[in-house]
This record gives structure tokens, sequence and C-alpha cells, in this order.
């Protein structure tokens, strides 16, 4: 079997797997007396968009930023709902409009439709430095704010810190992913997996907390979802940038915007 044919059974049987796995989880919560119907309805299909976003964007086709917009505008009402005000203002100031960035930066590169991959780039060794370095401070800033707003709407004893560094971790990896991801460079399915593993675990301890919406399994279900794909993403990216060239320079002038 050539790397195009698995890459293509491997999308489809992920996302019929997504949306199976999400139709099942909602019409379970829909049986709860208690469930939020409408807020539940906004993150299965936002959860759904995500997924063919990540999938396209692992293949490296253009349309995973329309999906994207899809995903980001809904992701935006759950975390608002949630009090995860790192991931509200990501996604609202910074993913969503990076969609159009990105789609933008694809097409100067290449991609055109659904048939026409992207030319795929990798960072020089001094960028990867550079990109560490950035993301470090980063995380450390973006902790240090959201501690300090949690602690200004909530007592101090009922601050769960091991969130709110989750929430700076996936707040942080996503910006720098979604740069990297707007100017098609390879490094960025490292930092989708960072962003991933640390969703999962966001989710995973707002789903185990007392107060927990009825629809925080289907986001932790979904980002399960994004770390197979991202595992895969890492994968083909690694191919796409060795056909495409060696390690390319960031752009001096262009930038991310």
């Amino acid at each position: 079997m050539n790397d195009k044919k698995f890459n293509k059974i491997f999308s489809t049987v992920l996302m019929t797997l997504m949306v199976v796995v999400i139709a099942i989880t909602t019409a379970f919560k829909l049986q709860d007396p208690q469930a939020r119907v409408v807020m539940l309805l906004i993150a299965a299909f936002g959860s759904v968009m995500g997924v063919a976003s990540t999938v396209l964007s692992a293949n490296g086709i253009l349309w995973t930023f329309f999906f994207g917009i899809l995903d980001v505008t809904f992701c935006t009402i759950v975390a608002a709902d949630n009090g995860l005000w790192g991931n509200f203002a990501l996604h609202l100031f910074f993913f969503l409009p990076m969609q159009f960035v990105g789609l933008w930066q694809w097409r100067k590169r290449g991609a055109s439709g659904a048939k026409t991959e992207v030319k795929a780039r990798r960072l020089t060794p001094s960028q990867r430095w550079l990109v560490l370095c950035s993301v470090l401070v980063l995380l450390a800033v973006s902790y240090g704010v959201l501690m300090w707003i949690q602690l200004r709407t909530v007592a101090p004893d009922q601050v769960n810190r091991l969130q709110v560094f989750f929430d700076a971790a996936v707040f942080t990896f996503n910006i720098a992913g979604q740069i990297l991801m707007s100017l098609a460079y390879m490094e960025q399915w490292i930092l989708w997996n960072l962003v991933n593993i640390s969703s999962i675990c966001l989710w995973g301890s707002t789903m185990l907390s007392s107060d927990a919406s009825s629809y925080t399994v289907v986001m932790f279900i979904k980002y399960c979802f994004y770390l197979v794909n991202s595992v895969n993403g890492l994968r083909i990216w690694i191919n796409l940038s060795r056909n495409s060239g060696s390690e390319e320079a960031l752009p001096e002038k262009e930038g991310c915007c």
C-alpha cells in the first residue's frame, strides 16, 4: 500500500470513528434531564468540524482553514461557557483571524483546493532554539496571568493550579503551532502533539470536577482523536518537507500575518 492510499484510508477511518463516537456520546448525554441540549450539540458539531480540519491539515490540504473557521467559532463558545478564559481569548482573538492568514499563506505555497498539497518546509536549527525559548517564556507569562485572574475571581483554596497550568499550556502551544502551521513549517506537528496532550489533561481535569458540564466528555474525546491525527500528521509532514526541499528560513518581511 502506497503512502497516499494509507493516508486516505487513515483519514476516512478517523473521521468515521469520530462521528460515530461523538453521535453515541451526545445521544447518551441527551438522556440526562439536566443536560444542556444547545451547548451539548454545539460541542458535538464543533468537534466534528475540528477533526475534519485537523485531518485535512495533516494531509496539507487547503480546505483545512474553512473547517477551521467553524471549529474555532464553536470552541470559543464552549471555552467561555466553562470559564476557560485562556482558551476563550486564544480562539477568539488569535485562532480565528489566523485561519484567514493560513489560507492566504498556503495558497502562496502552492495549496489549491483538495488535490494539491502545500509545499512544506522546516525550521533551521537556530530557529528551532528560538521557537523553544519563546514557547517557554510565553508559557511562564500566560500561567502567571491566568493564575492572577483566577485568584481574583475565586477563593485561593478553590483554585485548581494544575488545571490553570494546562490551560496556559494549551494557550501557549496553540499560538506557536498556529504560527508555524500558517507558514507551512513541519515543526508545527510537534507543538500540535503537545497541544493535544495538554488538552486531554485539561478537559479530563474539567470532566472530573464536581461542577463539570455534561458536554465536557465530548471535548475530551475530541482531543483524543486529535492526538491520533497529530501523530500521523507529523509523519506526513516530515515527508512533505523532505520532498519540498531542506530547511528554509522564516520570512523576514511577510511575518505571520
